[in-house]
């Protein structure tokens, strides 16, 4: 048995709703083990026999059970370890007010990607083969984050559509393997 982290993107957002109990059951239902959600916005740590189609799979099992479709981000738990031990937001001033984030792809990403119209408040601290970590500063308004959605458009018009990116806060990464 493998352990695996999948990160389901868009739920938990107007009608795509989905409870983390009837997540873990569905899963379960298929066959993982030891699952466990983390924070209610898919999150799930599970176990199961390495298989290059589980990505498939457990895409396939949540549109059946919950009527909508959801794409998943696959990270073998061992991936998490080496993106946390990597420390990439370690350059940060430890007292900037700043959001950590990472953008997880489910492809790798091409080597001569360039991000140069990104917005001014969002740094690029590092794109590696599959994530793109980024520090969001604070602005006036008190937002950090508006600046990820032009950033997710300039990634849609130079990868195309078929890249499947979920953005996950690094506090999350964080708890993953806790």
């Amino acid at each position: 048995m493998s352990r695996y982290l999948a990160f389901l993107r868009g739920i938990n957002l107007g009608k795509r709703q989905i409870r983390m109990a009837d997540l873990v059951a569905c899963l379960a239902a298929m066959g993982l083990s030891e699952i466990k959600t983390i924070l209610a916005s898919g999150n799930v740590r599970f176990a199961a026999v390495a298989d290059t189609t589980l990505k498939a799979h457990i895409e396939a099992a949540i549109a059946r059970q919950f009527g909508f479709a959801v794409g998943v981000v696959l990270r073998g738990e061992d991936e998490i370890a080496a993106m946390l031990a990597a420390a990439p937001f370690g350059q940060l001033d430890p007292q900037a007010d700043v959001a950590r984030h990472v953008m997880l792809f489910d492809a790798p990403l091409p080597a001569d990607l360039a991000l140069l119209n990104r917005p001014l408040h969002t740094e690029v601290l590092r794109i590696d083969a599959r994530e793109i970590y980024l520090a969001c500063y604070r602005q006036p308004n008190g937002r950090y984050t508006e600046g990820l959605i032009e950033l997710g458009k300039q990634l849609d018009q130079q990868l195309g559509k078929d890249y499947l990116v979920t953005t996950r806060n690094w506090n999350t990464i964080e708890k993953a393997l806790a």
